[in-house]
């Protein structure tokens, strides 16, 4: 393991790939000062949403394989390869897993107008307009857009998928569906919840198997007669491939000691979200067995898939 002398150099980026105040920018910044503390080095979280969320995992594995570029993702990154078959990346073989970082409920959301305020009557909705109940994602391969394509799966509903236009994030996604321009959406908690408070979304369900802390009052999928649904959002850390395993072991330890320290311990606890219980050693197991999970779900959907090779 290089010594704190020589690893880091000077300062480490935190690239994530939703935008400010999504998931991955809030977990980024909670973490950068608790690391500039052991690293004595600064630590900058840098925003690169767009290109429905390929931004910064484009810009990453772009950077130099140094260790210093640091891509704090959702298992989105496990997913897209899956679905997307022209990435100017590969999602698995041009990153190192470097460490499982948290997991939390998604819900799901529909606008204050669109007469569905429950699961049943999304399924109704869904039967009585056929192709023209639309649902929106943070962009094809993400969680958002698995989770609901499972969802539709499971209860039987079609809907045409809109993913976003291009450099829009999460918060304009969840904007069109609280204007009523798109019917509903799976999403990360923290977006919606000022939606929530105010009136104009209505959560339907969260795609864990238990409720969560956040939403304590809004009840799980399987809960409404979906048995097993089990989707939750998870977070981790990945560097280029090509850095050298002693650097990604050191980021891989340092990671995790902070997901154990109590200031983080708290924030998970403040925010309805957990760390992974997955050791960091088998983080890239995890990482390929999510990405088969898509390409499964997608072939079950109808919709193309690649095959997952590694």
């Amino acid at each position: 393991m290089p010594e704190r002398t020589s690893f880091p150099a000077g300062a480490v980026r935190l690239v994530e790939p939703f935008g400010a105040g999504g998931g991955p920018d809030l977990l980024a910044r909670e973490l950068a000062p608790w690391l500039s503390s052991i690293w004595h080095q600064p630590v900058v979280v840098e925003n690169v949403p767009g290109d429905g969320s390929t931004a910064a995992p484009a810009l990453v594995a772009e950077s130099p394989a140094d260790g210093h570029t640091v891509l704090i993702n959702t298992s989105a990154q496990a997913y897209i390869g899956a679905v997307s078959p022209d990435l100017p990346y590969e999602p698995l073989d041009d990153f190192s897993p470097v460490a499982p970082l948290t997991q939390q409920a998604y819900v799901f959301v529909t606008g204050r107008d669109s007469g569905i305020g429950t699961l049943h009557d999304l399924v109704s909705a869904a039967a009585a307009r056929g192709t023209d109940l639309t649902f929106g994602s943070t962009g094809a391969g993400t969680g958002s857009h698995l989770g609901a394509a499972l969802l539709h799966l499971e209860a039987g509903v079609t809907a045409v998928h809109v993913p976003p236009a291009p450099g829009d994030s999460i918060v304009e996604v969840v904007a069109a569906v609280a204007r009523g321009d798109t019917d509903h959406v799976l999403s990360p908690i923290a977006i919606v919840e000022p939606y929530l408070d105010a009136g104009t979304l209505v959560a339907l369900a969260v795609s864990t198997a238990r409720r969560s802390a956040w939403l304590p009052d809004v009840p799980t999928v399987a809960e409404q007669g979906i048995e097993g649904f089990d989707f939750p959002i998870w977070y981790g850390a990945w560097v280029r491939a090509g850095t050298s395993v002693d650097i990604v072991q050191a980021l891989g330890t340092d990671f995790s000691d902070a997901m154990a320290s109590s200031e983080l311990q708290g924030w998970c606890t403040r925010h309805g979200v957990e760390p992974m219980r997955i050791a960091t050693a088998d983080f890239g197991q995890f990482v390929l067995d999510e990405a088969r999970r898509a390409a499964a779900i997608m072939q079950r959907a109808g919709e193309q898939t690649r095959p997952v090779t590694r």
